[in-house]
């Protein structure tokens, strides 16, 4: 797994081409971008035929499952001491 914090300056970079060198790697089977403007996560998931899913957990309410680590994350608790700036949430 291999889990990125977006800022906006690397955000297009870790989507694009870091994830196209992260995809090489066989033992990869997670990537999570993680966002730092707002309580969300884009998780993608390789499935057995090699091709990555992607799932999205957004709000304080969402969780993610981890199926790498067997466990599920409650982004309530993930983003539990981070100060977001004012306006920059989405709504639900």
């Amino acid at each position: 797994m291999v889990i990125e914090v977006l800022s906006d300056s690397t955000e297009a970079y870790d989507r694009g081409k870091k994830f196209g060198q992260y995809r090489q790697i066989p033992s990869c089977r997670e990537y999570l971008l993680v966002s730092q403007t707002e309580p969300r996560i884009e998780q993608f998931i390789r499935q057995t035929n090699g091709e990555w899913t992607l799932k999205e957990a957004a709000g304080f309410e969402a969780e993610i499952t981890l199926p790498s680590l067997g466990v599920v994350l409650p982004l309530a608790e993930v983003f539990a001491k981070v100060q977001f700036a004012p306006g920059r949430l989405r709504s639900g």
